[in-house]
């Protein structure tokens, strides 16, 4: 699904990323930790294509992306079609619904009509989340948005999903709930996850743990 070989990242004099090398299968849930400055959410934003190499390489379902040579709308185009995101503070849009949010994705890939608009509705229903899809994000919880942004980043079934800190603004119990989510939707849409999270609970019951420690991974 996604492979990673010899990544290296500087910003000026600083190495922040010096050979990093990852695999992940299809279906996995990998949780990357580290400690603050250890290189974790620079790897993500490259994994994820937010962000150039200064080299190594980078494969995404079978398709190397070189995101210093691509297009910007070649890469908006793979990204949208292939990659969904959940961040820490969710993103939705203030003056949309919850449903208009999840929609997003298919509206920016040109698609429309009854067939998406239903397809969004049953990804709020999975995520249980179908009587407060007509709420706007100031009418929801910390827990009901970030279910929005999940459903938001499931929306054109991309092949992976980049997570960075998603339970890191909810309590236990919403951080708890978050986080059986992903395994039900890992065994219920064969969904793979890779998650920068600083949640020791989290990143143990992940198929994998990777530490990284000033710019390469330990373990």
């Amino acid at each position: 699904m996604l492979k990673a070989v010899n990544v290296h990242k500087s910003y000026g004099d600083l190495q922040v990323l010096k050979g990093v090398n990852l695999e992940v299968k299809k279906g996995e849930i990998v949780s990357i930790v580290g400690a603050s400055g250890a290189g974790k959410t620079t790897l993500l934003h490259i994994l994820g294509t937010l962000d150039g190499t200064d080299s190594g390489s980078l494969t995404i379902n079978d398709e190397e992306i070189d995101v210093n040579t691509m297009s910007d709308y070649n890469l908006s185009a793979f990204r949208n079609s292939t990659i969904g995101f959940i961040f820490q503070f969710h993103n939705l849009l203030p003056e949309f619904t919850a449903l208009e949010n999840v929609l997003l994705p298919a509206y920016i890939g040109g698609k429309s009509g009854e067939k998406v608009t239903q397809k969004a509705k049953k990804m709020l229903q999975i995520l249980g989340m179908t009587e407060r899809e007509g709420h706007k994000p100031s009418q929801l919880s910390g827990g009901e948005q970030q279910r929005v942004a999940i459903a938001r980043a499931l929306m054109n079934d991309p092949g992976i999903i980049f997570a960075d800190e998603p339970s890191g603004n909810l309590d236990s119990k919403n951080a708890e709930e978050l986080h059986k989510l992903f395994f039900k939707l890992r065994d219920e849409l064969n969904q793979t996850f890779v998650i920068v999270t600083h949640n020791e609970s989290l990143a143990a019951i992940s198929d994998r743990k990777i530490e990284i420690k000033d710019g390469v991974i330990v373990a």
